[in-house]
């Protein structure tokens, strides 16, 4: 079973910032709850399929953008906290934010992104 920290680091990298959709769907299926709820200041999106149409969108409107970790993963029982920035690879990031993930029985149950202002 996957820990917190992980999932996060999954969330970040296996799903958001994976443009092959096949990969980023099996990453979706071992990372969150079949019905994930995913909030950001956009709206809401339950479900896989509703995730991975979310960030397939995300990644189409930023081609040759980048997620990293702006910091570590932070860890509170089965609350997960990471801080990050999108932006083209090796150039300072456009977009920062922050993810907070609820995890129940080893997957992500709730995804609140937040995006920090510039």
């Amino acid at each position: 079973m996957a820990t917190v920290a992980e999932l996060m680091a999954a969330n970040l990298f296996e799903v958001f910032n994976e443009r092959d959709d096949e990969r980023r769907a099996k990453a979706i299926a071992a990372t969150y709850a079949a019905d994930v709820t995913f909030a950001d200041p956009e709206g809401i999106a339950t479900g896989h399929e509703e995730l991975n149409a979310k960030a397939r969108g995300l990644l189409a409107q930023s081609p040759g953008f980048v997620f990293s970790a702006a910091g570590p993963v932070l860890v509170n029982h089965d609350l997960g906290h990471l801080a990050w920035a999108l932006g083209p690879e090796g150039e300072p990031p456009v977009v920062r934010g922050i993810d907070v993930a609820l995890v129940a029985d080893g997957v992500i149950k709730k995804l609140y992104t937040m995006l920090l202002p510039a």
